[in-house]
């Protein structure tokens, strides 16, 4: 069963996202930022990833560039609410350092869930 890590600190947007990739048949794992996924990516490195940009500790881009350098087979899909600047910019960077798929929020379910698909296939 593959599994997923999905690192958010909005803890509505992570149990919406488990639910939804649970009914899937896919083992889901949650992290409210970096810092707290850690664990998780040190252990048993999950097949994908899952991450939001903006967040308190370890944010999304920090992450992205760790798994690149320690789990370069992870594939990770980044979603951006904006922030400072427009989440097209924060998605124009985390594609530049190495995302597989990203996403502005909101994003429509059945678009995350076919990249999911086609990322784990």
């Amino acid at each position: 069963m593959e599994s997923i890590l999905v690192i958010d600190d909005d803890v509505g947007s992570r149990s919406i996202l488990r639910i939804i990739l649970e009914n899937r048949g896919y083992r889901v794992l949650e992290a409210t930022d970096g810092r707290d996924a850690e664990p998780h990516l040190r252990e048993d490195p999950p097949h994908l990833v899952i991450t939001d940009v903006l967040m308190p500790e370890k944010d999304g881009f920090e992450i992205l560039l760790d798994l690149r350098r320690r789990c370069p087979g992870t594939r990770v899909i980044v979603v951006s609410g904006g922030g400072k600047v427009d989440s097209a910019q924060y998605l124009e960077l985390a594609h530049q350092l190495g995302a597989d798929r990203t996403f502005a929020k909101p994003f429509k379910v059945e678009e995350l869930l076919q990249a999911v698909q086609e990322l784990l296939t």
